[in-house]
């Protein structure tokens, strides 16, 4: 008798590899580095048209900073509220959405005549560069395989560093050449780009919850009324410790009502993930800290080393250089290393240039400033890669949206709190205050690594290598 014979197993169907394929994952990196470069350049290129705008106005220069407060308590108030909207719409057309109020607040500066209307066309492309910038990280996660994904944050760190460099720059030379409403309308062609090539960025699953409106009218106030307290701290200490009580207050209100929901506006389900958790706690403090340093270093050069302005602005650029030039490295060794390790040393390094800044002699060689600025720089880079890798790939693929927004918010938030350390050792005393705020960035800094430290002995991160 003959055997019968027996039809083969069928074969296991292929897995789906994340990412996207080539060339489309080239037009969707496209779309999402325009992205982020217009966002950077935006923020940073208005500061050097403060003076000129001002004149032209009329205004007064305390007024004038609200031009750029404006923007950007528009942009971290909104963050979190947008990455619930992008879930519920799509990441595509939240995408265009924003791109498209983006380019409508460009416009708006270009015609403003007043200081009121361009107050309000900076809160519209505030609006804009939040609904875009909420993306980022859910975008990232989502273009490149995850053997890539270290590569596409890299690549990322090292577009903000050069844009971070550039926009002074950019600023002055078109203010040199033309009127300053250019600097606000140059990007334009940039965003019809940008738009173009959106239509290749990924589908991610929308979901199906409700929005929920009261928990985005509290996230508004806690971070709105945040940003304004320490602003305000020192010019009206009432007025903003009562703004830092409402906050607080709105806080407590929000966690509340957040936590017994599946899919919360506010992600306090995802700080549960201990990974994840650790991640936005060391990220808020490295952005502190650095912002910190950045803001009162050119007081600090200035007043207490005696250095003239031209002789500052090329210090500067070697800390962005730094971050530029190691991020390549940091993309690599964060295939075979823990996050807390790697964001550990790279603190470590950042707290080492800190602390050689606060303590150079009087007067210091031009070459050791520039070591110290640029070991800064350096440690910087060196802990973003690996930390950004490690909280987005802590969380649900689904989450991928929250996660993104909760990035950038902390990015926001850790500037935020810089740039109020600054203006409160500023109030105490006028003179000491470089000093003052550059031992607080150190001591910040320190329990970053100290934080890392613990997440690296309890091996918390291992498994998003």
């Amino acid at each position: 008798m003959s055997t019968p014979s027996v039809a083969p197993p069928p074969s296991p169907a292929p897995k789906k590899l994340a990412g996207l394929p080539t060339p489309a994952r080239y037009w969707a990196a496209m779309a999402l580095l325009i992205a982020i470069s217009i966002t950077v350049l935006d923020a940073g290129i208005a500061n050097i048209a403060l003076p000129t705008i001002t004149q032209e106005l009329g205004i007064l220069p305390s007024s004038s900073v609200w031009i750029v407060n404006a923007y950007t308590i528009a942009i971290i108030s909104t963050l979190l509220p947008f990455s619930a909207i992008s879930e519920r719409i799509g990441i595509t057309r939240m995408f265009r959405i924003g791109i498209a109020v983006f380019m409508a607040g460009a416009v708006l500066c270009w015609i403003a005549q007043s200081l009121e209307t361009l107050i309000v066309a900076r809160v519209i492309q505030g609006l804009g560069s939040s609904s875009v910038m909420c993306l980022f990280g859910g975008l990232v996660r989502n273009i490149y395989p995850p053997h890539k994904l270290a590569t596409g944050i890299s690549l990322n760190a090292m577009i903000v560093g050069l844009m971070a460099v550039l926009s002074p720059s950019i600023g002055a030379f078109i203010i040199a050449i033309a009127p300053w409403r250019w600097i606000f309308v140059f990007t334009i062609p940039f965003c019809l780009l940008a738009l173009y090539a959106a239509r290749f960025l990924p589908l991610i699953p929308t979901i199906k919850a409700p929005f929920d409106y009261i928990s985005a009218l509290l996230n508004m106030l806690v971070f709105g009324l945040f940003i304004w307290g320490l602003d305000e701290a020192g010019n009206m200490p009432w007025a903003a410790s009562l703004a830092l009580l409402c906050s607080a207050v709105c806080a407590i209100l929000l966690v509340r009502r957040s936590a017994p929901q599946q899919a919360p506006l506010v992600p306090v389900d995802l700080f549960r993930i201990p990974v994840f958790r650790y991640a936005v706690m060391v990220s808020a403090l490295t952005f502190a800290a650095s912002t910190t340093a950045m803001l009162v270093l050119p007081f600090y050069f200035q007043r207490s080393l005696e250095l003239s302005l031209t002789t500052v602005g090329i210090l500067f650029s070697t800390w962005p250089i730094g971050s530029i030039v190691i991020a390549p490295l940091a993309a690599r060794l964060s295939a075979r290393f823990p996050a807390s390790l790697l964001a550990g040393t790279g603190a470590l390094i950042m707290a080492i240039g800190i602390l050689g800044l606060l303590f150079l002699p009087v007067p210091a060689p031009l070459t050791l400033i520039s070591f110290y600025m640029f070991l800064t720089g350096m440690g910087f880079g060196f802990f973003q890669t690996p930390n950004n890798k490690a909280m987005l790939l802590s969380t649900p693929h689904h989450r991928s949206s929250a996660t993104g927004g909760v990035q950038a918010t902390t990015r926001l938030f850790g500037q935020g709190v810089g740039a109020g350390i600054v203006a409160l050792c500023f109030t105490f005393s006028e003179s000491q205050g470089p000093i003052y705020a550059l031992v607080i960035a150190a001591g910040i800094i320190i329990i970053a690594v100290v934080i890392n430290l613990l997440r690296f002995i309890k091996k918390l991160d291992t498994a998003v290598i």
